[in-house]
Order: C-alpha cells, then sequence, then structure tokens
C-alpha cells in the first residue's frame, strides 16, 4: 500500500463525507433478493467447508452472481473480463501492466474494478491492486469504485481523480461472511446496488 500511494501520490479522504455510498440510505431488499441470497451463501459454504477456494470458482459461486444481481450485468453498462490494463508513469519511465478480473464501464468512464482472490489470502493484498488498476481510469468529477474479496470477506474502494490534484481514496469497513449467522452478505448486495443507483445518478 505504501508503495502504491507513494507511486500515485494517492491520499487518503479525511473528509468522513466523502464515501458515504457503503452505509448510507441503502436500497431496500426484495424477497426475491433475500431467498437468491440465502441459496448463493448455503451454496457457497457448503464449497468453503471442504477447503480454500480459488480466484476462479470465488467468482463463479459469489462474486459474479452478486453482480448480476446487483444490476451491473445490465446492457447500459460494458462488461469485461480478465481486462488488459496498462499504466505509463511518464515521470518515472515506468510500465505498469496487469489484468482485471471483473471490469465494468458506463460508456468511456471506468466505474467498478473488482478484484478477486483466494479465500487463503488477506484483502490487504488485493487492495494495492486494485488502486493501481483504478488510477487507470478516466480523470474528471465521477468516482471509480472498487471492490476486492477473498470470498470470506468483501471490502469497497472509492476512488476521486480530479485534475490538479492529489487522487484520494476511502476505503469501506470489511463485511465478512463468516460465521455463516452473521454473515453480511445482505449488506454487500446492498452497496452493490446503492453503487449501481449512484452511477445511473452521475449519468443522468
Amino acid at each position: 500500500m505504501a508503495a502504491v500511494q507513494e507511486r500515485f501520490d494517492l491520499r487518503y479522504a479525511t473528509d468522513d463525507r466523502f464515501f458515504t455510498e457503503w452505509f448510507e440510505d441503502l436500497p431496500v431488499l426484495t424477497e426475491g433478493d433475500r431467498t437468491t441470497l440465502a441459496y448463493l451463501q448455503q451454496r457457497f459454504f457448503e464449497h468453503r467447508h471442504r477447503g480454500s477456494l480459488p480466484e476462479g470458482t470465488v467468482d463463479k459461486l459469489i462474486v459474479s452472481p452478486l453482480l448480476d444481481l446487483a444490476g451491473l450485468y445490465d446492457a447500459r453498462f460494458t462488461l469485461r473480463t480478465e481486462a488488459q490494463v496498462e499504466i505509463v508513469l511518464k515521470d518515472r519511465e515506468e510500465l505498469l501492466q496487469g489484468r482485471i478480473d471483473t471490469l465494468i464501464l458506463q460508456e468511456q468512464l471506468w466505474v467498478l474494478v473488482v478484484e478477486a482472490k483466494n479465500t487463503t489470502l488477506s484483502l490487504s493484498v488485493a487492495i494495492p491492486q486494485a488502486l493501481t488498476y483504478m488510477m487507470a481510469g478516466s480523470s474528471g468529477d465521477h468516482p471509480i469504485f472498487g471492490v476486492v474479496t477473498n470470498g470470506d470477506e468483501f471490502r469497497f474502494i472509492k476512488l476521486l481523480k480530479l485534475p490538479a490534484t492529489s487522487p484520494y481514496f476511502d476505503l469501506s469497513d470489511i463485511f465478512s461472511l463468516l460465521p455463516p449467522h452473521r454473515s453480511k452478505l445482505e449488506q454487500v448486495l446492498q452497496v452493490l446496488k446503492q453503487i449501481n443507483r449512484t452511477l445511473t445518478d452521475f449519468d443522468r
């Protein structure tokens, strides 16, 4: 994280109101949403109980179904998986390359970066990587959102890149799916729906 912050002159936001999308005025879930979530959670834990799960399995069991349920696979968005990313840092003569697990765009604006990891890995591994990819997005007054998960936990990121100022970001609390009886999966879906709603408002 220190290396990423130094490389991009990236700062933590100091305004508590900067990233309210993960906790304020969250959308109400339907009974259909809750039924689907209960099924997804049960299926995930049945697989998880057998041992750690690789990235691809985490994506298929929990990440992709959640994005679909949140409406982020709708036709108004452009969806890319395993998207190739290149960032050129001219002042350092450095080229950064990588692949984003899931990239959801609205027109030419990068609006949501999803980075999934093996269930044995901490989210602290995924956050700097997601921020690096997010820094490749368009500048402007539209925020860029990120989601990192290892299947057991989810965390959301908000980044804003304004001209002539250092970019800044903030992180949500961690939403844990463990233990199952205190799973925060419903809140994860609410935040994803909220991000969808925020992006829709920006698009108007």
